[in-house]
């Protein structure tokens, strides 16, 4: 069953409890809310649908590693007209570095979360 393999994926959120447990949709939405800004994590429709909000925070995640990854490739020309220090700059490359690694992570996980809660919805049909 792909339930299961999602379950044990390395990529399964640890704040999500395993699918088909006790509660565990009510968990994902509680992540899934973390990930999308404040305004959309309240409507009404994102958070009775749990896949539109895993959708929507597949396309957050992605916006915000486009991001990071533009920090990251723009830092070392940018910066220094800033006036930081060198050892400032190096610590700021490092840090969008790190975070576009973290973001990517999110993003595989926010996908097993999806497919997990598109199974829920087909079997349930």
């Amino acid at each position: 069953m792909h339930l299961t393999t999602t379950r044990i994926s390395p990529d399964w959120p640890c704040q999500v409890k395993t699918p088909g447990s006790y509660d565990w949709e009510r968990s994902a939405v509680k992540w899934l809310r973390e990930l999308v800004p404040a305004r959309y994590a309240g409507y009404p429709t994102l958070i009775r649908h749990p896949v539109l909000l895993a959708r929507h925070a597949q396309i957050q995640v992605q916006h915000e590693i486009r991001v990071a990854r533009t920090a990251l490739q723009t830092a070392r020309a940018d910066l220094p007209r800033l006036g930081l220090a060198e050892s400032v700059i190096e610590h700021t490359v490092k840090l969008y570095a790190a975070e576009v690694l973290q973001l990517q992570h999110i993003a595989r996980s926010v996908r097993a979360v999806t497919e997990a809660l598109v199974e829920r919805g087909a079997a349930g049909r």
